[in-house]
């Protein structure tokens, strides 16, 4: 029964905390603190996060409530602490008991850790029990999502199940004053995983240290696969342009840029111009890859980024890495290990099938993954980090929403695929799962949304999915045995996306660039201004539509656009213009001319992205794109910082939708490419044109409906370049601009925008 405590010197409390509270040394921070204040009591695990009861001083116990959401361990997130007072019961002391199974679930799980400093410094100590341990980890550090397989997050219910502790490990983890109290993968060379080297056969290579033998193998120009958090990296010398090149031809990945893991930051600064912020993050427990500068005379070989001015720079977050790196001395490059467009390979078997063909040999272990997820990628813009990429070290923290969307699944998109479900206010999204676009992606799809509908106690009522129905992800979400499906417009998802992340429920002006999704009216939309909320939207603008020709194949062949646009333009006057660049050629040019005049296989399009392609094909920037959105990434690289000028362009707001003819912009780029111009200062000045034309619209839109807030969405914002200068215009006219940060404001993000659009309208139809 409830009591008035003022009344009596000792009171009990039960308090409950929800949040990231397992796996994070919060028992233990518990326990110190209980000692601290001189309370009794005990604290456990279950399913709904952490569940304590302390009894002492009132005063202390209110002081003891304080320490936890002031004080609680940095990688822990208390998101809810709710006492209720009791009668005492006369505890002895404070203990942490075994954890307790329930069906309740809404504990959160940790995304993975990159190593603690404390870990470090145990590593490369000689005379530390685990010096050169390539499995050290805390309750600080190491591996969490991707090793657990169910709730409550105990050492049984991970990959970790299999290695019993010796005497000195079970000692760590049973005392609470130890910093691996309760850390489930704790172990040592004596009990825990093993290194392995294997050739590209499979066959074990004999030496004395696996990881020794792999880091002196790449420094003479082999290639290694190497097993990480999540899967399998493919490494090798980044400074060898020679066997960049060979990795190059075998992983037939002639141009996508190569991510780069450093040995320290100084290498990074060596390479790269990275601020004291960036330098931070790199070394943060999450760990991402930050897009950054490169230096002049970088020892980076050039063919890792070709035609950019980026490297994907990121820094050792496992043990391994930095016994490797350590021993390397010099920058690896570290890709994902997996072939084109097809999910990361964490299996061990499947990777010396799959891998077998492009490294000479491999760097693995014998503690198992449970759950593939890639590396985050981001870059900075403003003094924060826009996402491209999320997944390890964000996986799966999740979105609050602000609002109550019960248990949707949103199935997201073809491209970069990432699916959320939503829980309450809650939405967790998945990790990066890759383009759908092979029997393979849809398993590794199917396998993930199964394990987050265990983890996190969710059977979902409604499923939500892209308009297109040839989709993959909308084949796979109108298969499931989900009673209720919402299809949702790809442009409104993307800018529900916005909305949700900022927890914004009024209507706004969304700007939504990408490079296709199916519009209403069955053309491919990409250039879209809606007016919107995330419930419904109306289009307000839209870039004239032009022919799409070859659908799909125009995407990795941006020639095609340019002819498109040259056609819009010029006519049947294409065939002789001298505007029409050199580089091409007249049977490409008649060959398209012949479908769009026959209307076969063109389809009306009005996407952004795809005037970024036929503006880089143009300038000779990009004919034929090797991965998506190559052509635009080129034209950003190449565009002179120093340019003000802009192309005129024609606003049509007589009709409704407002329509915007880009035709004067493409006239006056071919004009001077004809005359010689620098492509630089024409890319700079195109995209100064399109954030110039972002702005006159939305002020025209303010003027006809009041509204003062503008969300920006879609692959399209990747560009920094262009969202800088959007942001900037915007806000210079008054305008409030919302843009995504912990959500990919690319098709990785959509998903977010499905589930809650799908919530919204099932909630005002019930």
């Amino acid at each position: 029964m409830g009591l008035d405590c003022r009344q009596i010197p000792i009171v009990r409390a039960r308090v409950r905390g929800e949040g990231i509270v397992q796996g994070v040394g919060f028992r233990p921070f518990v326990f110190g603190l209980a000692s601290r204040y001189g309370l009794r009591g005990w604290v456990l695990n279950d399913g709904e996060g952490v569940l304590i009861e302390v009894e002492g001083a009132r005063a202390q116990i209110d002081r003891f409530l304080r320490s936890i959401e002031e004080d609680c361990p940095s990688v822990a997130r208390v998101e809810s602490l709710r006492s209720t007072l009791l009668e005492p019961v006369g505890y002895k002391r404070f203990e942490i008991l075994h954890s307790e199974e329930g069906k309740a679930r809404s504990v959160l799980v940790s995304p993975d850790l990159a190593v603690c400093q404390e870990c470090l410094r145990e590593l490369f100590d000689p005379a530390d029990r685990r010096f050169g341990y390539p499995f050290i980890n805390c309750t600080n550090c190491g591996p969490r999502f991707t090793i657990i397989f169910d709730l409550p997050y105990d050492r049984r219910m991970t990959t970790m199940s299999s290695f019993k502790m010796c005497t000195a490990c079970q000692s760590e983890y049973d005392d609470p004053g130890d910093r691996r109290f309760h850390a489930q993968p704790n172990a040592c060379a004596r009990c825990g995983p093993s290194v392995w080297l294997r050739d590209s056969r499979g066959e074990i290579v004999d030496c004395d240290d696996a990881v020794t033998e792999a880091a002196r193998l790449l420094c003479l120009g082999k290639i290694v696969a190497v097993k990480g958090l999540g899967g399998y990296h493919i490494a090798c010398d980044a400074t060898d342009a020679g066997v960049v090149a060979e990795l190059r031809r075998r992983k037939r990945r002639p141009s996508k840029p190569f991510a780069i893991m450093f040995p320290d930051v100084r290498w990074v600064e060596r390479s790269c111009i990275a601020s004291s912020r960036e330098k931070k993050e790199l070394a943060s427990a999450k760990a991402p890859i930050l897009l950054l500068n490169s230096r002049e005379n970088s020892p980076i070989a050039d063919n890792v980024s070709p035609g950019l001015r980026q490297h994907g720079a990121m820094l050792p977050y496992t043990p391994l890495h930095h016994l490797l790196l350590k021993r390397v001395g010099r920058p690896l490059v570290m890709t994902s290990g997996n072939l084109s467009d097809e999910p990361i390979c964490f299996l061990d078997e499947e990777a010396l099938s799959v891998l077998g063909p492009m490294v000479d040999y491999f760097l693995g272990h014998n503690r198992p993954i449970h759950a593939r997820c890639d590396d985050t990628v981001g870059r900075s813009i403003e003094g924060r980090t826009l996402l491209f990429r999320r997944s390890r070290g964000y996986v799966p923290k999740p979105i609050e929403l602000g609002f109550d969307a019960g248990e949707v699944l949103a199935c997201g998109s073809d491209m970069k695929n990432v699916f959320c479900i939503t829980k309450g206010s809650r939405a967790f999204l998945s990790q990066y799962i890759g383009e759908l676009s092979s029997p393979g992606s849809v398993a590794a799809l199917k396998e993930a949304v199964e394990h987050f509908r265990r983890l996190f106690g969710v059977a979902p009522s409604v499923v939500a999915h892209d308009l297109h129905p040839d989709y993959l992800c909308t084949r796979f979400a109108t298969a499931l045995p989900i009673e209720v499906s919402v299809a949702v417009q790809h442009h409104h998802a993307h800018i529900a996306s916005c909305l949700a992340e900022q927890q914004i429920s009024e209507r706004v002006i969304g700007v939504a660039f990408d490079g296709t999704g199916l519009g209403d009216d069955g053309a491919v939309w990409g250039g879209e201004f809606l007016l919107c909320d995330t419930y419904d939207y109306q289009r307000a603008a839209h870039i004239d539509y032009v022919p799409l020709p070859g659908g799909d194949a125009a995407i990795k062949e941006p020639w095609r656009m340019a002819v498109s646009y040259l056609w819009v333009l010029l006519g049947d006057r294409i065939t002789d213009s001298p505007l029409v660049p050199s580089h091409i050629g007249q049977t490409q040019l008649a060959t398209i001319v012949e479908a769009i005049k026959a209307g076969v296989n063109a389809p009306s399009c009005s996407s952004m992205g795809r005037l970024f392609d036929c503006v880089s094909a143009l300038l000779g920037l990009c004919q034929r794109a090797s991965y998506e959105a190559e052509a635009a990434a080129l034209l950003e690289a190449a565009a002179s910082r120093r340019t003000t000028s802009a192309y005129s362009f024609l606003v049509k707001s007589d009709s409704w939708p407002i329509t915007i003819d880009m035709r004067p912009t493409v006239e006056a780029i071919l004009t001077e490419t004809a005359g010689g111009y620098d492509p630089g200062v024409i890319s700079g000045r195109f995209h100064n044109t399109i954030a110039a034309m972002v702005k006159d619209v939305c002020v025209l839109l303010r003027e006809r409906t009041g509204i003062r807030k503008v969300a920006l969405s879609g692959g399209v914002f990747q560009n920094c370049l262009l969202l800088g200068k959007v942001r900037r215009l915007l806000r210079g006219e008054g305008f409030t601009v919302l843009s995504q940060w912990e959500v990919p404001p690319n098709d990785g993000g959509i998903a977010l925008g499905q589930a809650v659009v799908a919530a919204r309208r099932r909630s005002r139809e019930s």
